[in-house]
């Protein structure tokens, strides 16, 4: 976000001080400062410019609380798209490394400062209140293995210092006796066979992605273009092993959800894992779908989070605030 003139000129300014009238710890952004193509004639950016990023590092400062974020493939995995201006995406990723993650501070009026992985700088971890939260550059996009210009080579850099930095966070989680982790990423990879219309079909059990499973055996996508597979398997590893709350927190997909999608290689659910995701642009709810979620953290408690939508009320649309 924004997605639109009316979000930049509207929505996310309603949004920005609604969330500074309250009383927040910190804020996160997981991922898409734009739409996944630019607009023809917005006066807010919509191509990925370094226009686009400065508006965004503006709107994380209007925060009052510690404000970070985690790149969405809008932000830059989808930046070499003609529609988009046809950018060469790693060269955009390093310039979102030098605008939002110079420092190992989070922007917005006051400053958290994090532990961050070498070299894959966007990747965070910080802790409060004996929990433990973690960032990852996990994109849409099939992960930067398919649409317009996909790179088997960057992808395998990144999914394995992902990978590192995300058995790091539960080793470190352990070692500091958290009552929990939560992890936020923009990409959704797909959990199981239960909505393909909005993130990739896949078997529960061996976490392979399916491109139909309608057929006996189910036809799988090639492997080498599953670019969620590997780090499934390690995520999985470690919320099984964990055995306290994991919160999975994601975007990419634009529908708000809250539930339990992954299963262990049996098929049994895994209790102690919750996903969230957070709300979308939503273009049936109107032009101004710009919300966020509040997070409830008791680490006393037995399921340590919960979690509560909020809808703006400058931003409602269907059914005006009353």
């Amino acid at each position: 976000m924004p997605y639109s003139d009316v979000q930049a000129q509207t929505g996310v300014p309603n949004l920005i001080a609604d969330m500074n009238s309250q009383d927040l710890a910190f804020t996160v952004f997981d991922g898409d400062w734009k739409a996944g193509n630019s607009i023809a004639g917005s006066v807010t950016p919509t191509s990925c410019s370094d226009a686009l990023y400065f508006q965004s590092r503006d709107y994380l400062n209007l925060l009052k609380a510690p404000a970070t974020f985690t790149p969405g493939d809008n932000d830059w995995v989808d930046c070499d798209r003609p529609s988009n201006g046809g950018f060469d995406s790693l060269e955009r990723l390093k310039k979102e490394r030098e605008i939002f993650f110079s420092t190992p501070f989070t922007l917005g009026q006051r400053r958290l400062k994090q532990e961050v992985q070498a070299v894959y700088v966007e990747n965070r971890r910080w802790r409060i209140g004996n929990v433990t939260y973690v960032t990852l550059n996990v994109q849409g996009s099939c992960n930067n293995l398919c649409d317009t210009n996909p790179s088997p080579t960057e992808y395998a850099a990144r999914n394995k210092a992902n990978i590192t930095w995300l058995r790091e966070s539960f080793a470190a989680a352990k070692t500091r006796k958290s009552a929990a982790v939560m992890i936020i990423a923009q990409g959704n990879p797909g959990w199981d066979l239960s909505d393909g219309t909005r993130a990739p079909l896949r078997d529960p059990k061996t976490l392979r992605e399916i491109a139909d499973a309608k057929t006996v055996p189910m036809k799988e996508v090639d492997p080498a273009l599953d670019g969620y597979q590997e780090y499934l398997l390690a995520l999985r590893a470690e919320v099984v092993a964990f055995r306290k709350p994991v919160a999975y927190v994601h975007g990419d997909s634009h529908y708000q959800r809250i539930d339990k999608p992954f299963l262990d290689a049996k098929g049994q659910r895994l209790e102690n894992f919750t996903r969230i995701e957070t709300p979308g642009n939503n273009a049936a709810n109107g032009n101004n779908d710009v919300q966020w979620v509040k997070v409830f953290v008791n680490p006393r408690s037995r399921e340590v989070f919960s979690y509560q939508n909020q809808v703006v009320p400058g931003n409602r649309v269907a059914v005006p605030a009353p």
